[in-house]
């Protein structure tokens, strides 16, 4: 339960820096992240070094006991690189390239890039690799970040087409998998694979698909290169990468393979502008706090990629510059999400920035302290969240890192796979329904009946879970099955799973594909519906609307849900249930509650915008909602905090037994 911030010395005059460091120490930090937007800084010219700056700046953070996470600087090459390679500039699906005069102007596949990147991280670690200021590396900075994970340029094509190589041996394979003998698209040869964009109507899905793997590989091998430098010359240092909110354009999980932690950048208030996902009433309802999902769900998500270890590498502390709209948060907001992050297993919160920037294009972006150095709102609840820890620590008997390792009370497994949402997303079929936000609101519902969860991969051990969802699990692999043929907990397969071959074919024997070893059922048609459209369903487990997708089951299973005509919406027995359709959040919740009831777990409807995270004999009640709300635990002691929640409020208890 640590706390950082994000700073840039370079920004600043070398005055202010013994002042900036003695102020984070008071306000309660421990951690301070540099350098990964610094290339120009460090190497104005070809091979014109300047590192005294930021020896200094190290050296001063140092002597004020704070640890350093030290940023590659590849998120952003200077002019003369780009002068230098121009090949390595990415282009959009427009085929326009995208130029230098903000970030990210380069694409992964570029092994012109990548060879200058390799010679700029093995410079950075041979001189503080072993600095004893230096605790972490983060590698780059939001890889995919303004959409820059699929490119369209020359490097893209060549590396395309040798992974297509490497997966399929022969171009007759690749026909076969990807269905080419439709419309006339085989191929004699590799060579003649172009990118899958400008075509006249869709590319083939096949294509389009394994073009997304390809490039999600190719941020795995440039993560990778990077990696492999900083173990060699900086040994026992946290290797991290700073992931983004509802991003899904390459595999987190993959990426992690080679990371020690999973770090992600948090901004409830731009993302809840922003996104489609929130109607226009939970924009306003949570204007100021932010959905009491969002955070949840992406650090739930996120140490899940990061090997159990989550951190989080930016905190919104005030106004955003980039949402449409860019509110300040209500008092108490940063407070609130920073425990959301703790409760959830964060080692640590770090806040975006120490000090807002008065030049470029984040100017209008707070942080913990104003232009001018005076302290923000954000500060003072910075140091209150820092007194809290203490305190906690003193209340419970347990110091920070015993409070850490405190075992997650997760019961409940929900899958999220990348490559599930590839398919689904390049062929919807109804433009109402996208995998990201079906999967986000089955967390939501789980989470509003006061259920702990863990998202897991489809790489995952289930054993330890008594209830596991697959929101949509669109194929199913042999390891997948085979570990689902051995769970022993309860089962919900959702609409869309097993729909799908990994070359991206519709199974022979239809969906659910290998499922139906374990689930009887045929989905024989699909009816994909517009938003509007919310025909009835009931049943033993309730009664509401199914929206966005509704499939026609053939199965002797028993129905627990009908549409209205009578046909099957939830069927099942014992421990495994398929749901053929996408359910308003009202039924989904009730069918969650039969689920959870099955399982043993214990469930409680919690009041509107309120939500708890338990981890061991801790229970953390948030309130997300605009107006004041009660909350207590049975059997349980509090800690922090009052049983009324003020908006933005955040009370901690402590239960006597383990167990709910």
């Amino acid at each position: 339960m640590k706390l950082g911030v994000c700073y840039y010395p370079e920004h600043w005059p070398k005055s202010r820096w013994q002042q900036d460091a003695q102020e984070m120490r008071k306000m309660g930090i421990e951690y301070v992240r540099i350098g990964e937007f610094s290339w120009s800084t460090i190497e104005p010219e070809p091979g014109e070094l300047h590192w005294q700056w930021l020896d200094e700046s190290l050296d001063i953070l140092h002597s004020q006991g704070l640890k350093v996470i030290l940023g590659t600087p590849t998120a952003t090459p200077p002019k003369w690189l780009v002068d230098r390679h121009p090949s390595m500039l990415a282009k959009d699906e427009q085929g326009r390239f995208r130029y230098f005069g903000s970030r990210r102007h380069y694409t992964f596949a570029s092994l012109e890039y990548r060879d200058e990147c390799r010679r700029i991280v093995t410079l950075m670690a041979q001189r503080y690799g072993q600095h004893p200021a230096i605790a972490s590396w983060q590698t780059d900075n939001e890889y995919g970040c303004h959409d820059t994970i699929l490119s369209y340029a020359e490097a893209d094509l060549t590396a395309f087409r040798v992974w297509l190589k490497g997966k399929y041996g022969s171009v007759n394979a690749l026909n076969q998998a990807w269905g080419n003998v439709f419309w006339s698209m085989d191929y004699r040869s590799f060579d003649e694979i172009e990118l899958p964009n400008l075509t006249v109507t869709e590319a083939n899905p096949s294509h389009r698909l394994d073009f997304q793997r390809c490039c999600s590989d190719q941020v795995v091998a440039f993560n990778k290169l990077q990696v492999e430098i900083l173990r060699h010359y900086s040994k026992g240092r946290d290797l991290v990468h700073n992931y983004m909110g509802f991003f899904t354009a390459f595999d987190h999980h993959k990426v992690g393979q080679d990371l020690d932690v999973a770090s992600w950048d948090t901004y409830p208030l731009g993302f809840l502008d922003q996104e489609a996902i929130y109607s226009q009433e939970e924009k306003q309802t949570y204007l100021r706090v932010g959905h009491p999902d969002f955070g949840a769900f992406h650090h739930d998500l996120y140490r899940g990629c990061g090997k159990g270890r989550l951190w989080i590498m930016e905190q919104q502390p005030g106004p955003v510059n980039w949402a449409p709209h860019n509110p300040t948060p209500a008092g108490g907001a940063v407070r609130l999400w920073t425990w959301e992050a703790f409760s959830h297993g964060a080692e640590l919160v770090s806040y975006f920035r120490w000090r807002q920037a008065p030049f470029g294009q984040e100017q209008m972006h707070a942080g913990l302290l104003r232009p001018d150095g005076q302290e923000a709102e954000a500060a003072v609840e910075a140091a209150h969240v820092a007194q809290e820890v203490r305190q906690l620590s003193q209340q419970t008997g347990l110091d920070a890192d015993a409070l850490m390792a405190l075992p997650d009370s997760g019961r409940v497994a929900l899958m999220f796979d990348y490559d599930a949402c590839w398919s689904l997303d390049i062929q919807p079929q109804s433009r109402a329904y996208r995998y990201l936000f079906w999967c986000y609101r089955m967390y939501e519902a789980l989470r509003e009946l006061g259920l702990s969860v863990d998202i897991v991969s489809s790489e995952a051990s289930l054993d330890t879970y008594k209830l596991l969802i697959l929101p949509a699990q669109a194929h199913i692999s042999d390891g997948l099955q085979e570990r689902l043929n051995n769970y022993q907990g309860v089962l919900l397969a959702g609409p869309r799973t097993g729909s799908k071959t990994d070359s991206y074919q519709i199974p022979e024997n239809l969906a659910p594909g290998p499922l139906t070893s374990l689930l009887p059922l045929t989905v024989e048609r699909v009816d994909a519906l517009p938003d509007h459209t919310r025909p009835s369903v009931f049943g033993l487990w309730g009664e509401g609307r199914l929206c966005h997708w509704h499939e026609q089951i053939n199965t002797q299973l028993p129905y627990l849900l009908k549409d209205e005509a009578g046909r099957p919406v939830l069927v099942g027995a014992n421990k495994h249930f398929y749901l053929g359709s996408c359910l308003d959040k009202s039924l989904l919740k009730m069918c969650f509650a039969k689920l959870a009831a099955s399982a043993g777990l214990a469930t409680e409807y919690l009041p509107s915008g309120v939500r708890i995270r338990e981890r061991g004999k801790l229970i953390f009640a948030f309130n997300y909602g605009p107006q004041a709300s009660h909350y207590r635990p049975d059997n349980a002691e509090l800690v922090i905090g009052t049983e009324v929640l003020p908006s933005a409020g955040v009370a901690i208890w402590q239960r006597q037994t383990a167990d709910r």
